[in-house]
């Protein structure tokens, strides 16, 4: 249903947390790729132009996990999810590196 590159754009915003939210929200290179994904989203799919208006308002990560969860399906989102909070690495800010 969604075309492949907006999945793995999805994905990476997920996996990369740390990278692209500083903190709960969208950081600037995290809204680049954030954009990149809606602009193919919205071409692909018109009518969920109003919820990528939401998610791009708010750019926090709840809102965005609401979209990635149509995009991704709520199981790979939740897996997603679970498996960077889970990881053994810690938050690229909090350890310094």
């Amino acid at each position: 249903m969604f075309g492949r590159d907006v999945k793995a754009l999805a994905r990476k915003l997920i996996v990369h947390r740390y990278d692209y939210f500083s903190g709960d929200r969208l950081n600037s290179e995290g809204r680049k790729v954030f954009e990149e994904m809606a602009r193919m989203l919205v071409f692909e799919h018109p009518y969920y132009k109003k919820r990528v208006k939401e998610v791009r308002r708010r750019g926090d990560f709840e809102s965005f996990i609401k979209l990635a969860e149509l995009i991704l399906g709520e199981a790979e989102t939740k897996s997603l999810v679970s498996t960077t909070l889970n990881s053994p690495y810690e938050e690229r800010g909090a350890s310094g590196a």
